[in-house]
């Protein structure tokens, strides 16, 4: 499809004579058209569009159809049929009444030439830049962000199921691509055994026998990588994605040396970031957050949240779905710094701060709200310890005072294998000997040892400090109040969680 820009058209006489006496007060899409006008311009998505072909549907009402889609959760196909159906969408995008509008495979072939051409950010960004045209949006103030599961368009496979789903597919694209090799080089059995999708096939009672059937598998599966890594195999049949998936997942899945294929331990598998879930999409992950279990990725909404002004999306990451929220929290500030919008204040939960990203925040004018994980000492975990809050630190001294008065005879200044900067602080054995609250403070066996803290760089203690002296809560809700500042914190769900989506 080619693209031939037109200017964005007005709406037509009859269009909205029949819309505002069908709406006389108004609706959403209708309220897009009057109160923002027409937001997008086909010019806009020229690099996404060869000059040659068929003249491509509009991208910039697509974009606005986009936006709508959101806003209503509509999906592709509800979307396609608003267009051609309902009038006040037809007033949205200046179409006549008789437009019957476009299929709705339009609207996914758009968003694939979008993201294919790096323009995936500029709807957002463009009706960022409208609305705050109009000031609904503007730098400072709060803003809030939160992440959702999003669910991954395939079908969640145990190792057995993804370990034989992955060999069939395999096989399947080979079929297609070379038919006469792949009959030279497959077993009999294994057109019984693969020939069927892995969610159909009924796999045999018992821990033994189930792990007999996935080392078949296995051993099949290295049989074929081995026919096609022979020198005398087509070498463009080793680049097809099946067969690349299926030498991935075999590396991480199987272990094989001089005694044979061996099924690889829970243990002795790679990290869930790195792991392999879908022989269909390589990208997903799976994920557990809050107990709940989900193959896909996780998506992060940033909104305003002014108690006076509408609520604005305002940045949007997509990750996997082992990606730790903390990851994220430099990124959504670098990108509403691109925007100009950093927030004053940014509300968030446990799982987007810690003591470092408090501070880099602070760095940048950004007060980085929201509760950090307690003290995980042993003291701290019991409650009714000595925890480190209870100790001064005179950081120009280099020493500690513990409640009792006594002050650390050591200070180390260290760096974890991770790169973090720590400082370990020792307390004198003779002086938590002769301690009368010994017990509450060290857990120290035989008395060994005195006391011993471990605390952060002074910039990140420190903050992290008053962080927990300001108690707000852990599990922040809607209409709860830290107690330190007043101010109200929510973690309102963005997007309903139970939605699924690429």
């Amino acid at each position: 499809m080619s693209l031939r820009p037109v200017p964005a058209p007005s709406v037509p006489e009859a269009t909205a004579r029949v819309a505002r006496a069908a709406f006389r007060k108004s609706c959403l899409a209708m309220r897009i058209r009057d109160e923002l006008g027409p937001l997008f311009e086909d010019e806009q998505f020229a690099s996404a569009f060869p000059r040659r072909g068929g003249p491509a549907w509009s991208p910039g009402q697509l974009a606005m159809v986009s936006v709508l889609q959101f806003a209503e959760g509509l999906t592709d196909r509800q979307a396609a049929d608003a267009v051609s159906g309902r009038i006040d969408v037809k007033y949205m995008l200046g179409l006549e009444l008789e437009d019957p509008g476009f299929d709705f495979s339009v609207l996914s072939e758009f968003r694939d030439r979008l993201i294919a051409h790096g323009l995936e950010e500029l709807v957002l960004d463009r009706l960022l830049e409208r609305v705050g045209e109009l000031g609904l949006v503007r730098a400072g103030g709060r803003q809030r962000t939160d992440s959702t599961h999003v669910l991954a368009q395939v079908r969640t496979l145990n190792r057995m199921e993804f370990v034989g789903e992955t060999l069939r597919a395999a096989l399947e694209m080979l079929a297609v691509a070379a038919p006469g090799w792949l009959r030279q080089v497959a077993a009999p059995e294994w057109f019984e055994r693969y020939g069927k999708r892995i969610d159909s096939f009924r796999f045999p009672k018992g821990a033994g026998a189930r792990r007999q059937w996935a080392l078949t598998v296995g051993h099949d599966g290295f049989a074929l990588l081995q026919a096609l890594y022979e020198p005398h195999a087509p070498g463009w049949l080793r680049e097809l994605e099946a067969v690349q998936v299926l030498r991935n997942a075999w590396v991480q899945q199987y272990h094989r040396d001089g005694e044979g294929v061996r099924w690889r331990e829970g243990k002795d598998l790679p990290p869930g970031r790195l792991r392999l879930s879908s022989p269909y999409d390589t990208d997903t992950r799976y994920s557990i957050k809050r107990g709940a279990g989900w193959d896909g990725y996780k998506v992060h909404f940033t909104e305003t949240c002014e108690p006076d002004a509408p609520h604005l999306i305002t940045h949007v990451v997509t990750t996997d779905a082992t990606v730790p929220d903390a990851q994220v929290t430099e990124p959504v500030h670098a990108g509403l710094a691109r925007r100009g919008l950093p927030p004053d204040i940014h509300l968030v939960d446990s799982g987007y701060t810690s003591a470092a990203l408090l501070v880099s925040a602070a760095r940048q004018g950004i007060e980085l709200m929201g509760p950090v994980f307690a003290d995980t000492t042993a003291q701290g975990r019991a409650g009714d310890g000595l925890d480190q809050d209870a100790f001064s630190v005179d950081w120009p001294a280099r020493a500690v005072t513990c409640p009792r008065g006594r002050m650390s005879v050591s200070w180390s200044a260290q760096r974890k294998a991770s790169g973090t900067e720590i400082v370990r602080v020792h307390f004198a054995k003779t002086d938590c000997d002769a301690c009368p609250v010994r017990a509450a403070c060290t857990s120290a066996a035989n008395h060994k040892d005195g006391r011993s803290l471990t605390l952060l760089n002074q910039p990140q203690q420190q903050a992290l400090d008053q962080r927990r002296e300001s108690a707000c809560p852990a599990s922040p809700v809607a209409g709860t109040v830290c107690r330190a500042s007043g101010r109200v914190i929510s973690s309102r769900a963005l997007v309903p969680s139970s939605k699924a989506g690429p």
